[in-house]
């Protein structure tokens, strides 16, 4: 038999390797460079959590991690790439609260939340407030009201998506106020922001870390939070419970999970990196620069309880108030 050329056996040795690679053990994790999608586009929430945290862990790792944006219909192209990718630990990807409201929009996903996903561990907390243009004549949460109840179905909220956290809190509002306002969808909240600011809409539940500059730079007038305690960077606004909206507790959140079937030792190692990473004073810094809190108890176990409830919540707040993906 003809000897294999040089050429030949370097292509082999380099075909073994990539197999070698590709089987590697969960002990060996990880050999090669990670996949990190973010069912969004870039600047939202969950693409500044994902970065700051890739940026704190691909050296933990030893690997790179490669942030990825799948964005469209309320998360759930992105997370299909997920549920669907090799349970080898080398794709991960960000579930957030906006896409526990998905399968009630969406009928016919092609992944089931609970069964199709490992959870790793949450990453962090993010809080909304209620903003209005500067010179707007409202100066308060019973203004808006007000002049909902006074033009029935002309008020307008900038909103993303259905389903996204923006959208539920405005159609919150209308549900537990009795008021009749319309959600104007938007690709991202940056485009809402900016239609409010140029009187296109009324008014924007935005993330807080997106009006940020906004409201120093005076275009734009905050006017309520829709957490339970007020935010340390905006101190002097009031919650939604202190104006007499008990209940209005929304928080986003996001956090990694991975395909289903993934290795328990290949989860186990990313939810440590994880929870080193939440108490690392340098992501600490990071986070609220942009208004987002790292979470407290970020384990695989607390954060698909978290998946459920939210899963639970936003079902039956679906049914209640009628919101649908169209």
């Amino acid at each position: 038999m003809k000897p294999l050329s040089s050429a030949a056996l370097l292509g082999l040795a380099l075909i073994a390797a990539r197999a070698d690679a590709d089987t590697a053990r969960p002990q060996d994790y990880p050999v090669r460079p990670l996949r990190l999608i973010v069912p969004g586009p870039p600047g939202v929430p969950p693409d500044l959590a994902a970065r700051i945290f890739s940026e704190r862990l691909a050296p933990a790792l030893g690997k790179p991690i490669v942030v990825e944006n799948r964005p469209g219909a309320t998360g759930t192209i992105g997370l299909a790439e997920i549920a669907k990718a090799a349970p080898d630990g080398y794709t991960i990807g960000v579930l957030g609260m906006p896409y526990t409201v998905a399968p009630n929009l969406y009928p016919k996903l092609r992944y089931d939340t609970v069964r199709d996903f490992a959870p790793v561990g949450q990453l962090v907390w993010s809080s909304q407030l209620l903003v209005v243009r500067a010179d707007a004549a409202w100066r308060s949460l019973d203004d808006v009201l007000a002049a909902a109840r006074a033009n029935p179905g002309r008020l307008t909220f900038s909103s993303g998506q259905p389903g996204v956290t923006s959208h539920l809190i405005g159609e919150m509002l209308k549900l537990r106020s009795g008021i009749d306002i319309r959600a104007i969808p938007f690709k991202g909240s940056m485009e809402g922001l900016a239609a409010v600011m140029g009187g296109q809409t009324d008014f924007m539940f935005t993330p807080a870390g997106n009006a940020m500059g906004l409201v120093k730079a005076g275009k734009l007038r905050p006017l309520a939070t829709a957490t339970a305690a007020r935010l340390p960077a905006y101190p002097d606004v009031p919650t939604m419970a202190e104006l007499g909206h008990p209940g209005f507790d929304v928080r986003d959140w996001h956090g990694i999970v991975a395909p289903a079937a993934t290795p328990k030792p290949i989860i186990a190692r990313l939810a440590g990196e994880l929870r080193t990473a939440t108490a690392d004073p340098a992501v600490m810094e990071k986070l609220a620069a942009v208004s987002m809190d790292a979470a407290v108890d970020p384990g695989p176990e607390q954060f698909g309880a978290l998946i459920r409830a939210e899963l639970e919540r936003w079902a039956k707040f679906a049914r209640e108030s009628g919101i649908r993906a169209d």
